[in-house]
């Protein structure tokens, strides 16, 4: 009778405490090391949201929330960020070659060894984004446009002379 009342007491106890945790956050998913390709994450809410060396090739992350989130080492080629809020996010060794950045903001965004190769820029916001010189030289040539949501001028915001 007594194991019995302490199994009840247990199952019990792990009930309230399951009640009381809470849930995770909607959109803090955890993606890292899939492939990912061609996937549609248009508009969604993925603050927080961890792609650590995620292929999204060709993915459509247009206009989604990407606040804090964590792309480290993922395969952006070809990908669709336009509009995509990445502030704050981690894009460090990420490979955006082709991507569509365009009225992007990645304000305070870390990407000291992403690889930024004929990407589309225009529009999107760079404020305080780590950037390695080799790639800032080259977004600069690029650079043309004002962020419609902050209404930066890009050169501005990468530091262009």
């Amino acid at each position: 009778m007594g194991s019995l009342l302490a199994g009840l007491l247990i199952v019990g106890l792990g009930f309230m405490v399951s009640l009381a945790a809470p849930p995770p956050l909607l959109g803090a998913m955890d993606y890292a090391k899939q492939s990912l390709i061609g996937a549609d994450f248009h508009g969604q809410d993925l603050r927080g949201t961890t792609f650590n060396l995620t292929n999204l090739r060709e993915a459509d992350l247009s206009g989604a929330d990407l606040r804090g989130a964590s792309l480290f080492g993922a395969k952006l080629q070809d990908a669709n960020l336009r509009g995509a809020d990445l502030r704050e996010a981690t894009l460090d060794s990420g490979i955006l070659r082709r991507a569509d950045l365009r009225d992007a903001r990645l304000e305070d965004a870390f990407a000291f060894n992403a690889r930024f190769e004929d990407v589309d820029i225009t529009g999107a916001d760079f404020t305080n984004v780590i950037l390695r010189k080799d790639q800032l030289r080259a977004l600069c040539r690029r650079a043309e446009g004002t962020n419609p949501s902050t209404g930066q001028p890009t050169r501005d915001t990468l530091g262009c002379g």
